[in-house]
């Protein structure tokens, strides 16, 4: 995203121009700045060559997902649909990860047959299961356990994965238990220890502390992990208030922690890759005014893009063009949907606007069109990939007619 003569440009593309071309609301990507948020995490990363695999979970447009495929990324799967698609998009199968807590015996059946690199189991019944169907098929089935170290990530309460009061992984205790129990498995290769802490994570410490735990279950359990898996959550900068994630320090933490395990590291992560990579195209309906607030009522909505209403989550909204006339009064930027938490942004001024205008909600690549849904019988909105001066269309806008 860049200005040009205070016109919003994506890439080399006016963003009036892809308004006026596929209408509002629609999600715009940047290709390029994809490309170099994978580089640069690869490059952060370079002196412990993990095993990077994408978070599908995060945007499952299988384009999007084509593209990072050919700069040799993996997949991090959590449904059966997921898994279908990340092998349509041509992802390698010994590069994805089965993560979840609720897998059903369809879908450890199709990661057994499509023999992927690992399942990462979070309970004894379901490494029970795993086993059974192993048994069944005549197979030794790599399987990573995925352990809660009880860690606070210091995010959004509802995006926190590592407490013990989550319902994701195993306590230390039952983690322990498990890996003795199943060692000498004749159908079960334990080869990974899992964690995953949460979500939109800014600081290193907690991942340090995490790391701490890990260290010390590794020594008790008297087990040689082939991977250690750390899942993904390293945040973005949504506004000004954010931190930045201190990628050095988490590297150096990390390669303390390999000095002593001969292990290869795998990371998950989906917002890293695509979060500030797409815009949401939007057009101001009308504006109401109140004794305090304007209400910009848009015609992008909740069902559009959820985080705001789903986690309180803060996102910037920018203007396609420019003016320097501010208008010092509370702005609340609305959805048409008719719930009150159809809100996006309050801020207390902005520039001033006129219905018509159009505008952009900023860093929306990750869980965005993937949250997206017809609630109010509402269409879901297109998807464009920007690259440099071309435009492509890799989800139609939704029609009524093939909803009712």
């Amino acid at each position: 995203m860049n200005y040009r003569n205070n016109n919003l440009y994506i890439e080399n593309v006016s963003a009036q121009k892809i308004a006026k071309k596929f209408g509002t609301p629609s999600y715009c990507y940047s290709l390029n700045k994809i490309k170099s948020n994978i580089r640069n995490f690869k490059k952060k990363f370079r002196s412990i060559d993990p095993l990077v695999c994408f978070a599908v979970k995060s945007n499952s447009n299988i384009q999007i997902l084509k593209e990072i495929k050919k700069m040799n990324i993996g997949a991090d799967v959590v449904s059966k649909g997921e898994l279908l698609l990340a092998l349509k998009a041509g992802i390698n199968k010994k590069k994805i990860v089965f993560s979840g807590v609720g897998k059903n015996h369809e879908e450890i059946q199709l990661a057994i047959n499509k023999n992927i690199l690992l399942i990462n189991a979070e309970s004894e019944s379901e490494i029970d299961l795993i086993q059974k169907i192993a048994k069944i098929k005549k197979k030794k089935i790599n399987i990573g356990i995925r352990l809660n170290p009880n860690i606070d990530s210091r995010s959004i309460r509802k995006i926190s994965t590592g407490k013990k009061d989550d319902k994701f992984g195993l306590t230390e205790k039952n983690f322990l238990k498990i890996v003795k129990k199943y060692k000498t498995s004749k159908h079960l290769n334990i080869k990974c220890l899992s964690v995953h802490i949460g979500s939109q994570i800014t600081s290193y410490k907690p991942y340090e502390k995490m790391l701490k735990v890990i260290k010390s279950v590794i020594k008790k359990s008297n087990h040689n992990f082939d991977y250690i898996d750390l899942g993904g959550g390293m945040g973005i900068k949504y506004n000004n208030d954010t931190k930045i994630f201190n990628y050095n320090k988490y590297n150096s933490i990390i390669k303390k922690f390999l000095i002593g395990h001969k292990t290869k590291i795998i990371f998950e992560p989906g917002r890293s890759i695509v979060g500030d990579a797409a815009l949401l195209l939007t057009k101001v309906l009308y504006i109401k005014k109140a004794n305090k607030i304007n209400f910009i009522i848009l015609d992008a909505a909740m069902n559009d893009f959820m985080r705001p209403a789903l986690y309180g989550s803060t996102h910037r909204i920018v203007a396609f063009k420019k003016n320097k006339k501010i208008i010092k009064k509370r702005h609340e930027f609305v959805g048409p949907i008719c719930e009150t938490t159809d809100k996006f942004l309050s801020i207390p001024k902005f520039q001033m606007l006129n219905e018509k205008d159009c505008l952009a909600i900023c860093d929306v690549g990750a869980y965005g069109m993937v949250l997206s849904s017809n609630y109010n019988l509402r269409t879901k909105p297109s998807e464009i990939l920007i690259n440099k001066s071309s435009l492509k269309v890799i989800t139609k806008r939704q029609k009524l007619i093939n909803i009712i």
